[in-house]
């Protein structure tokens, strides 16, 4: 991989990277809009479409490498912390994008860079930067910015049907995903460094962790209901009130799930490979400046497609978290400028896709698009960012 690469190459690289996040969030939207009660099988379905596509790909290349001792119990409980944040983290982040706007999602997951910081600097025992500190507190003022109820009526009632609830689940994604950052680096040594080999790790095991909730949920049962195949009782869906009420729904609209699941388990994964591409390619502010597009843009996008409603309130808090986190990523380039000279002595091969990831640090305050997990591992002091 050349050092400068072209201008093209990194406008395709940032372009392909946005395309992927914003189809991610839209159409796993759609699927959870047409199947709202089936959000754990539709990441059940992700899982095992992105096991696939690792395996595909280490078909057709020797660089990607499937994990050989996947019985190994000794293995597995060695990554147990993560595998279970993992899981937990992404049913989280999928429960959330199903209780808010597509607009909204990045405001209810808007703590992942304070909590991020949080955590890392608890796990290193160490005290974050003045420049650090002020860029999380900008990007926790505007998250409270977004969840302010609005004044008019009508975005009083996109809020509420939002709901806090769904909020909730969108705090304690952002939690997940900053411990899972500081596993992260914990975990590599017991599968060889290789980050490619977590993330099947990670995902194979998730699919397997998810797959008992699948039924106890009745998601299962939902399914063959809504197929026409007769009632099935669903305390979740019938209310805390009339728990076990029988429920006939309307026929289900199967084929947006299945298309949708598999367009997303896909996309998913080639978010992955841009994400990889993106870490060897562009620097750590064209990342950034990419993702503030793209939340522009998908915000944008979720008025148009699913007429959401834009107060005030939203604009001003998607914009100070974007600033926050921009200032964010300007500060730790600017740290890791007095560290290029020593970190320039070692060799990196050109053709080592491990050693791009695990090489280079990025943060970013990035939502958790994908249901296939990738790793980078940044310097001690650098919390680090995570493509789902």
């Amino acid at each position: 991989m050349s050092d400068n690469p072209s201008r093209l190459k990194v406008a395709l690289v940032v372009g392909f990277y946005m395309v992927a996040a914003l189809i991610m969030v839209f159409v796993n939207k759609v699927v959870l809009n047409s199947s709202p009660n089936l959000p754990l099988l539709m990441l059940f379905l992700q899982f095992i479409i992105a096991v696939i596509c690792l395996h595909l790909s280490a078909v057709f290349s020797s660089k990607i490498e499937i994990p050989r001792q996947l019985l190994s119990m000794e293995k597995f409980k060695q990554l147990v912390p993560i595998l279970i944040v993992n899981v937990v983290g992404l049913t989280f982040n999928t429960l959330c994008l199903r209780g808010v706007d597509a607009s909204f999602f990045q405001i209810a997951r808007g703590l992942v860079l304070p909590l991020t910081i949080a955590v890392q600097a608890i796990d290193a025992k160490t005290s974050p930067s003045i420049p650090v500190l002020t860029a999380a507190a900008s990007v926790t003022i505007g998250f409270f910015l977004g969840i302010v109820p609005a004044p008019s009526a009508a975005a009083a009632a996109s809020s509420s049907s939002s709901g806090a609830i769904a909020l909730i689940w969108g705090a304690l994604s952002s939690l997940m995903t900053a411990v899972h950052a500081v596993l992260i680096k914990r975990s590599l040594p017991y599968v060889d460094n290789s980050a490619i080999q977590l993330a099947y790790w990670t995902n194979a095991t998730a699919a397997l962790m998810l797959l008992p909730f699948v039924f106890f949920n009745g998601e299962v049962a939902s399914v063959w209901a809504g197929l026409g195949y007769g009632q099935f009782s669903d305390p979740i869906a019938a209310g805390v009130g009339h728990p076990g009420a029988v429920i006939t729904p309307p026929l289900w609209d199967w084929r947006t799930f299945v298309v949708g699941c598999l367009v997303t388990g896909v996309v998913g994964f080639l978010l992955c490979v841009a994400g990889l591409l993106s870490i060897k390619i562009t620097s750590p502010v064209t990342h950034m400046f990419s993702s503030a597009c793209r939340s522009v843009l998908q915000t944008l996008l979720g008025v148009w497609v699913f007429h959401d409603i834009l107060t005030v309130n939203r604009v001003s808090s998607i914009t100070v978290i974007l600033m926050g986190s921009m200032y964010y990523t300007w500060v730790k380039a600017q740290d890791a400028g007095g560290k290029a000279a020593p970190q320039a002595k070692r060799p990196q091969p050109e053709d080592d896709v491990e050693q791009g990831l695990l090489m280079q640090p990025r943060v970013s305050n990035d939502d958790a698009d994908s249901s296939v997990t990738m790793f980078e591992v940044p310097d001690d002091d650098e919390p680090k960012r995570e493509s789902r």
